[in-house]
């Protein structure tokens, strides 16, 4: 039992990663569950879904289909939808009920792809793993059919920003801010995969210089475009004043070398009782830019993914129980709002609401820390004040 939440929420699922990443780049994606399941996508983890148009559907699928394995109907429709509408492809998601009959995704892929002409890619998700695991496919899954067999000559300082979606970075200009942090300092922005980007830009993935990877959805494409061009990458997000600048001279570096190992920088080796939750790039980055604008240190706890880049002390936390035995005795923590639920009334709370986790609840306040991070560091310091 210890996969049960009691208290606290989950994360966004591997089926909406799916779907979140694969939003704007003008394909059309199945939910394959039952009816009205796409709803608690479209109306809690995407901020896009009443202002952009997109080809997200739901498969409906009934009981009797399930249970008897129909998946001719499933395919039926697809391909009825798919010459009414056009898609540049089609990616169909699973979710709990295909993954408990059996359902393969890849076969059906192949099969409508075959009566179409269109590339299709079945996912096999299963709605048990979180958001990180389905973009990451998915990105994975674009870059490999679509960017060109070769890069095109690089150019002078391009750079391609990886594992862009609103369930990470929502819909508040973090993205603009961090297009706008590169191109002031000399970098031109190819690619933002894939929030606000074309997809001439999404083939010529090969063409920069270096990859920047934001979130742990990128991880994947990243390490792709390193075996396949050579292009090295770097994981950070740029936050604060002095982490930002950082970062610059870090890619600078990794410029310079073409070196094709990534970096990240991190904090002292120093354990804390103050934490963040969080995904593991985004929270590595902000303990980085606290630690090195304020000096305290933050401990990572990353309930999303077994990540690569956390530090000896930061913990890989999933469950509910791990979480709340982690925080005992904390004394800051910095979390998505809902985490509020299973602290003890000693420890302090700062805000950082995360869309992937409480979806729309929230979202008037999320922050943007591109390049400044004043709205924690002053909480911060207040708390100091007042202790």
């Amino acid at each position: 039992m210890k996969q049960t939440s009691r208290i606290l929420s989950t994360y966004s699922a591997d089926a909406f990663g799916v779907a979140s990443s694969l939003f704007e780049l003008g394909g059309m994606v199945i939910i394959h569950d039952a009816s009205g399941c796409n709803s608690t996508y479209t109306t809690h983890d995407e901020p896009r879904w009443y202002d952009m148009d997109s080809m997200l559907f739901v498969s409906a699928i009934s009981e009797m289909e399930a249970i008897l394995g129909d998946d001719n109907k499933l395919i039926s429709d697809i391909v009825t939808e798919a010459k009414r509408f056009h898609p540049r492809f089609i990616a169909i998601a699973g979710t709990p009920i295909p993954a408990m009959t059996g359902f393969d995704g890849e076969s059906v892929a192949m099969q409508i792809e075959n009566e179409t002409g269109i590339p299709t890619f079945g996912f096999n998700t299963t709605g048990m793993n979180t958001y990180v695991s389905g973009a990451s496919r998915a990105f994975l899954a674009i870059a490999q059919r679509f960017c060109r067999d070769e890069a095109t000559p690089k150019r002078n300082h391009v750079l391609n920003i990886l594992g862009v979606t609103p369930l990470d970075f929502s819909t508040n200009g973090q993205v603009e801010s961090m297009c706008k942090f590169f191109s002031d300092n000399g970098w031109t922005v190819n690619s933002t995969l894939a929030m606000n980007t074309s997809w001439d830009a999404i083939t010529e993935l090969g063409s920069a210089d270096i990859n920047l990877v934001v979130s742990s959805t990128g991880l994947a494409v990243a390490e792709y475009l390193k075996e396949k061009y050579g292009t090295p990458f770097l994981a950070g997000v740029p936050f604060g004043q002095v982490f930002s600048r950082k970062l610059l001279d870090a890619m600078e570096k990794l410029y310079a070398s073409g070196s094709n190992e990534p970096l990240l920088t991190t904090t002292s080796d120093e354990c804390s009782r103050d934490f963040i939750i969080g995904e593991e790039i985004s929270s590595l980055s902000l303990a980085t830019a606290l630690f090195l604008e304020t000096g305290r240190s933050f401990t990572v706890l990353c309930p999303t993914n077994d990540g690569t880049f956390l530090r000896t002390y930061d913990r890989y936390t999933p469950y509910e129980e791990d979480i709340e035995a982690s925080l005992q005795g904390a004394g800051t923590v910095i979390a998505d709002p809902i985490y509020r639920n299973i602290l003890t009334d000693k420890a302090d709370f700062v805000d950082w609401p995360h869309e992937a986790y409480s979806g729309r609840i929230f979202r008037k306040n999320m922050l943007n820390l591109i390049g400044d991070i004043k709205d924690i560091s002053e909480k911060l310091n207040k708390e100091g004040k007042n202790t």
